[in-house]
């Protein structure tokens, strides 16, 4: 394995090519939003940042790797909470300023309130 702890969940490393990862834009603070779908469900579990270092790390530990602007540092989803997120597909949009990962979601969830999803709350709604 890639990375450092014993998945439940195999990784599956993916090997970009120099012309994919070129086509990635970046906005101004070198940050492209990354959007993480469960493989099983279809559910948006999340959106974070990610840097070419992180996604650079996603692809090749098979695992979801951000860039935490509010720490100003590298975190890969759930080693402190051990919601892990396993890449199964890896794409970027026609305009390369998106990114959208298809993941095995181990643990409760994504999201850091201990939903599964970060977008648990609907407009429209009083119930929260």
């Amino acid at each position: 394995m890639n990375d450092q702890t014993t998945p439940s969940i195999d990784t599956t490393p993916i090997a970009p090519t120099a012309d994919q990862l070129a086509a990635v834009r970046y906005n101004e603070d070198g940050l492209v939003p990354a959007i993480v779908q469960d493989v099983g469900t279809g559910d948006v579990l999340m959106m974070a940042w990610m840097n070419a270092e992180t996604l650079a790390m996603s692809l090749d530990q098979g695992r979801t790797v951000f860039w935490s602007r509010s720490r100003q540092e590298v975190w890969r989803k759930g080693d402190t909470s051990g919601d892990r997120q396993f890449i199964r597909q890896a794409f970027y949009d026609c305009d390369g300023d998106t990114l959208l990962f298809i993941v095995d979601q181990e643990g409760k969830g994504a999201c850091h309130t201990g939903e599964y999803s970060c977008f648990y709350r609907p407009f429209g709604s009083s119930d929260e």
